[in-house]
């Protein structure tokens, strides 16, 4: 007959070898980050940038709340603000855990009652050729943050080009292109 205290003795022993196991397999799945240099640019969700116009000379542009494509394919189309993906463009948030936490603990507080959306780490939108980075491929931008591929662009061409959104033009202007390392994490 086999004590209880080395029976439980055994059953951490299993338990911890089962750990690791479970660590060891799921540490093999997974695949190294890639490392590239990229050129990147910038753009919002601008006219200038999206190419599209306030108002249609079918309505003698009296219209001026609804937006329309103006260049491009589906030029004269409602334009909608929406990626190739379907989904609406945004900047990285940072979320609650992030070095300005870390700088400003006084804000804290407010940040927890009057944000508590910015809780979570939101990805940016990026647009790349997606015949290298298919859409869901997130990748991070020294300065930038992380992002997923989005969108599609119309100069975006290649595997070493990316475009960032920014919620502003002025802040689109200020990134300007920049030629940087960006760390890829394919789907």
């Amino acid at each position: 007959m086999v004590s209880p205290l080395l029976m439980h003795f055994f059953q951490k022993k299993k338990t911890l070898f089962l750990l690791i196991l479970l660590c060891m397999l799921c540490s093999a799945c997974a695949k190294p980050p890639v490392s590239r240099l990229m050129e990147t640019t910038a753009y919002c969700g601008c006219s200038k940038c999206c190419s599209w116009e306030r108002g249609s000379w079918a309505y003698l542009k009296l219209d001026f709340w609804n937006r329309y494509v103006s260049a491009g394919k589906g030029a004269g189309r409602d334009y909608t603000g929406q990626t190739a993906s379907g989904s609406y463009p945004n900047e990285p948030e940072e979320g609650f855990f992030s070095m300005d936490t870390i700088q400003r603990p006084w804000m804290i507080p407010t940040r927890l009652i009057f944000f508590p959306w910015y809780f979570l780490p939101e990805d940016g939108t990026i647009a790349a050729d997606t015949r290298y980075y298919p859409f869901g491929t997130r990748m991070y931008v020294p300065g930038w943050g992380w992002g997923e591929v989005e969108d599609r662009g119309g100069a975006i061409k290649g595997p070493d080009r990316i475009d960032l959104y920014f919620d502003s033009h002025s802040d689109a202007l200020l990134w300007g292109r920049r030629k940087l390392s960006v760390i890829i994490e394919k789907p």
